[in-house]
């Protein structure tokens, strides 16, 4: 914990949601900062990513879950187990749903998960993203119908991606939380290690790049890091891939696509980091990757919850 000002609160808010819902942008304008990977493809987030927030006297820490579906592979499932993991340890969480899709099968599954899962008492509040897609009279009844399902909190309409309504969201969350010091420094934004968050630079380069299944068949680790005395930073990163037939769409057309990506990962990199940095990658075949204890570890999630 760190010292703060009389009057302060800190406390976990935990983001979940079906793929694709908007988590991850609601977390990067929250902390403002872009921290989560954010794509077109669904399941990008793998990791519980802690994005922290300065609110007044109140120190809000996300928790960015991976997004909440039928688990088919152990990998899968592990993500899952991360998301409810994360969501029961939370004082407060936050179920996002998408405006234009509204009451999904998904989103009836999540609903009576936290039904069975949480005890009476734990806060629920319930954001509808997404709100420019559809009209007002529309969101009423979504919201009428969702808090029927479910007794929310309290209902906010958002769009995280163009920040209406969100002011008034992370005001909300801010007055919620419990009294106590911050529990980090004010001018950490993440709590996940620079090699994870580096690595997840790189992997959503990666996603954005590729089409169809190959991006859930690969993962990114940081071998190397080596901060220099001249203030820039070495980086070397190996993309794990399943088969021989992905390394060579990785790599591209003489190395095409594994440069357009290091390029544009690199970029990322030193935005954050706010220091020159040098990338280095190399793309490696390693047929079991899904089904490795290492992998798991390395991506925060728990391999146990994959059998």
């Amino acid at each position: 914990m760190t010292d703060a000002a009389p009057g302060t609160r800190a406390g976990f808010v935990a983001l979940i949601g079906e793929p694709n819902a908007g988590k991850s942008t609601l977390l990067n304008r929250m902390v403002g900062a872009k921290i989560s990977i954010v794509t077109h493809k669904v399941q990008t987030t793998r990791t519980r990513i802690r994005g922290i927030a300065i609110e007044g006297q109140s120190q809000i820490v996300f928790v960015d879950t991976p997004g909440l579906f039928q688990p088919r592979r152990r990998l899968d499932r592990a993500m899952v187990a991360a998301a409810w993991g994360g969501a029961a340890d939370a004082d407060i969480t936050l179920l996002l749903i998408e405006a234009h899709r509204g009451m999904t099968d998904g989103v009836a599954r999540i609903i009576a998960s936290l039904r069975d899962r949480f005890p009476v008492g734990h806060r629920v509040a319930l954001a509808i993203n997404k709100i420019d897609r559809v009209k007002a009279g529309v969101l009423l009844a979504l919201a009428e119908q969702l808090n029927e399902a479910f007794p929310f909190v309290k209902t906010f309409m958002i769009s995280a991606e163009k920040g209406y309504g969100v002011a008034d969201l992370k005001a909300w969350l801010a007055g919620q939380l419990p009294a106590g010091p911050w529990l980090y420094p004010e001018d950490q934004i993440a709590d996940l290690p620079l090699r994870m968050i580096a690595a997840e630079i790189t992997r959503e380069k990666l996603t954005l790049r590729l089409h169809r299944e190959l991006p859930y068949q690969l993962t990114v680790e940081t071998e190397n890091w080596e901060d220099r005395p001249d203030g820039s930073t070495r980086i070397d990163q190996v993309i794990y891939v399943a088969r021989d037939g992905h390394k060579g769409i990785v790599l591209g057309n003489r190395g095409d696509t594994v440069k357009a990506v290091g390029q544009a990962a690199r970029a990322g990199m030193t935005s954050f980091l706010q220091r020159p940095v040098h990338l280095f990658l190399q793309v490696k075949v390693r047929p079991g990757w899904l089904e490795e204890k290492e992998r798991f570890d390395e991506m925060g999630l728990d391999f146990r919850d994959g059998d």
